[in-house]
């Protein structure tokens, strides 16, 4: 054992003696480069998928290691190549997402004066949702934020119209036309209606304990994996009202925490855009309070 810890301090020894300037500068460089990627792959399948491939890995290094296995070692130095290959075609999704991220870093989508026409559509969208909320009417809004939603704005019916309360309630109207899909809102302007979301397939709603979550919450996780908008659903069998964001759901919500959620999400501070807006995260202080999933 003191043998094992000599030679484990004489090998720190040696890497120290050898250390630079040029080396920390190195280190630090693959350092921010990994943690920008795991944060680019924070709250997404990719990290599930990632924890896999490493943990796969891991098991192969140390099989490959053994002289004992010497058809495994053969095997796996062959098939190697083929593996690295198929990585691209599984991340596919969000290596494409981590794309259209770091081409939008730089560039500011939004001002403070969009900020302010937020906080109007932002009341007006609260006041619908408890109004739906009360009368037991199903709705689904979706608020863009940075990601362009014009593939799904053309599934549904184009509208552009002002946003109002009383249009949100007449869309949702049982057995009207537009009831069904949701309605995309952009700025102080409702786009469409009848517009058809992606249905998630993460099985996130497959693990709660109510049943009440149909193709609305569905529909309202799918959107928030693949965009970075805000979803706002009102169940039609219990009036509760929910708000989905980056794949997560907060449920169970009263018109405070509601507008309180919404206006942190498009508050205009967090319109800085760059390199360091792609794993900024909002303080303490900008956080609605009891910011968490519920199920």
């Amino acid at each position: 054992m003191p043998d094992l810890i000599l030679n484990l301090l004489n090998n720190l020894q040696f890497i120290f003696e050898r250390l630079n300037w040029l080396n920390l500068v190195d280190l630090i460089l693959v350092t921010l480069v990994f943690f920008v990627i795991l944060q680019l792959l924070r709250d997404t399948q990719a990290m599930v998928l990632l924890r896999g491939v490493l943990l796969l890995i891991v098991l192969i290094s140390l099989l490959t290691s053994l002289d004992v296995l010497p058809a495994f070692s053969w095997l796996v130095q062959n098939t190697l190549p083929a593996l690295l290959l198929s990585i691209p075609v599984v991340f596919a999704p969000e290596i494409r997402r981590t794309v259209e991220r770091l081409g939008r870093a730089g560039s500011i989508l939004a001002s403070d004066a969009q900020g302010a026409d937020a906080g109007d559509v932002i009341s007006l969208v609260v006041g619908a949702a408890v109004r739906l909320s009360d009368r037991r009417h199903g709705a689904l809004i979706v608020l863009q934020r940075f990601d362009s939603l014009s593939d799904y704005v053309k599934t549904g019916v184009l509208l552009e119209a002002q946003v109002t309360a009383e249009l949100l309630l007449q869309v949702f109207y049982p057995n009207t036309p537009l009831h069904d899909g949701a309605v995309i809102i952009s700025g102080d302007r409702l786009v469409a209606a009848a517009c058809v979301m992606p249905l998630s397939a993460s099985g996130v709603l497959t693990r709660s304990p109510e049943r009440q979550m149909g193709l609305r919450h569905r529909a309202a996780l799918g959107i928030s994996e693949v965009t970075d908008a805000v979803a706002v659903v009102v169940s039609e069998e219990t009036g509760s009202i929910s708000v989905v964001h980056g794949g997560r759901m907060i449920r169970r919500l009263d018109s405070e925490r509601l507008e309180n959620i919404l206006r942190t999400f498009f508050r205009p501070r967090e319109a800085r855009r760059g390199i360091l807006g792609l794993f900024m995260r909002p303080t303490k202080s900008e956080r609605p309070g009891n910011f968490r999933e519920e199920n």
